[in-house]
């Protein structure tokens, strides 16, 4: 090892502690709300078994109705869900809704974004493409052999 190196861990060593407390002293919000935003081929109704575990908590809950045409009407549905809310809010979302909290969770009332089974966030030029890049796939290969029911 040369003393450049030597060096060079020495100090990113020596800085680990500060770092870390940097981090600890940030404060956390407790959320007294939580927003819930379903995927695709559900509704609002699909989180009716997590709000009955939430409200007894003491959580005040929304569910958002998703409009399911694109995705910018989607995010702006959240938003405004999140705009009815009072206080610190945990933001989350299911399946295709990934790309919904995400966008929709810079808002300064989001305290935290949980992704559940969720679709991963993509660059903006990708999701700006994305509904026609579906249609331009091509469909996948047929199966070997007959389908069942075929005869």
């Amino acid at each position: 090892m040369d003393r450049r190196s030597f060096i060079s861990m020495a100090m990113a060593g020596a800085a680990i502690p500060f770092l870390h407390r940097r981090a600890r002293a940030q404060p956390v919000a407790k959320a007294q709300n939580v927003v819930l935003v379903h995927g695709l081929f559900a509704d609002g109704s699909s989180w009716s078994e997590v709000i009955a575990r939430l409200q007894p908590k003491g959580l005040n809950v929304t569910s958002v109705q998703n409009p399911l045409t694109t995705l910018p009407e989607a995010v702006a549905a959240a938003q405004r869900a999140l705009a009815m809310q009072q206080g610190p809010t945990v933001l989350a979302g299911h399946s295709f809704s990934g790309m919904i909290v995400t966008e929709a969770g810079v808002d300064p009332k989001v305290s935290a974004v949980v992704y559940v089974a969720a679709r991963r966030p993509m660059p903006a030029r990708i999701t700006r493409r994305w509904p026609r890049d579906i249609r331009r796939r091509r469909p996948p290969p047929a199966l070997s052999g007959p389908a069942i029911g075929d005869s």
